[in-house]
C-alpha cells in the first residue's frame, strides 16, 4: 500500500523554462537600467545564445557583444536568486489538491537553496507538502543521486520503501537512488523539459513511464 508520495521540482512540478526566462529578464533590467539597452533586446538575446549554445557563458556573451564591464558572478546571482514569475503546472495542481488527502506528500529538489526555495515560496506549494527537502540545505553530499534525502523522508515518516513513490523526470540521477533503496519510480515525459529525450540503460530508469501526473493515480492503483 503507498503512503508516502514525493515529488521532484524542475519540470515535474513546473515548467523550469519559465525559471529561466525570470532570471534572464531580472538581469536584463538591471543592465537595462545601468547601461540604456532596451532590456526585451538584451532579454531576447540571452533566449537566442540559450537556444542555439545552451546553458553557460550567457552574460558573458553579452556583455562582450555590448562592452559591458560587469562581474559575472554577480549576473549569476541576480539570476539564480530572482523572485521568479512561475506557476504549477495544470496537471500538478490537480494532482496536489487530490492527492493532499490521499497521501503524505513530500518534495525532494536539488539545487542552490536560495534559489530552490524562492521557486516553492513562489509556487505556493509548501501548502500541500508534510515535508521538503532542498538537498542543498544538507550540503553537496546530499544531492540526487545521493539515497540520503530519501532516506531522511522514509525515517520523517517512518514508512517503508515499498510504501513510496517517487516521481521525477531525471534518469541520470533521479532513480538511482530509488533503485538503490527499493523505492517505486515514476518519469514524467513532458513535451518539453531537458531530459525529455535521453535514454538510459533499464537498471537506471524509473519503474513507469507517464506523460502527465494525471496518469498517477491508476499506477499508485496499481502499485497497491
Amino acid at each position: 500500500m503507498i503512503r508516502l508520495v514525493i515529488f521532484d521540482l524542475d519540470d515535474t512540478l513546473y515548467n523550469e523554462r519559465d525559471f529561466v526566462y525570470s532570471g534572464f529578464m531580472e538581469v536584463a533590467t538591471y543592465l537595462s537600467n545601468k547601461y540604456g539597452i532596451s532590456k526585451n533586446i538584451l532579454f531576447d538575446d540571452m533566449v537566442n545564445i540559450l537556444n542555439s549554445r545552451g546553458r553557460g557563458k550567457i552574460f558573458d556573451q553579452i556583455c562582450e557583444k555590448y562592452h559591458l564591464k560587469e562581474k559575472i558572478e554577480y549576473l549569476v546571482e541576480l539570476y539564480r536568486y530572482n523572485n521568479p514569475n512561475i506557476s504549477l503546472y495544470e496537471d500538478a495542481y490537480k494532482v496536489l489538491e487530490i492527492f493532499k488527502t490521499k497521501y503524505k506528500l513530500g518534495l525532494i529538489t536539488d539545487g542552490y537553496k536560495g534559489a530552490q526555495w524562492n521557486k516553492i515560496r513562489a509556487l505556493n506549494i509548501e501548502k500541500y507538502m508534510d515535508k521538503i527537502i532542498v538537498t542543498d540545505d544538507y550540503g553537496k553530499d546530499y544531492w540526487k543521486p545521493s539515497v540520503k534525502p530519501f532516506q531522511i523522508m522514509l525515517d520523517y515518516f517512518d514508512v517503508k520503501a515499498k510504501e513510496t513513490v517517487y516521481i521525477g523526470d531525471n534518469p541520470n540521477k533521479d532513480f538511482i537512488p530509488c533503485k538503490k533503496s527499493g523505492i517505486n519510480s515514476v518519469r514524467i515525459i513532458r513535451s518539453i523539459g531537458d531530459y525529455m529525450g535521453i535514454v538510459v540503460d533499464e537498471k537506471y530508469e524509473a519503474d513507469y513511464r507517464i506523460k502527465s501526473l494525471l496518469e498517477l493515480e491508476k499506477i499508485l492503483e496499481e502499485i497497491q
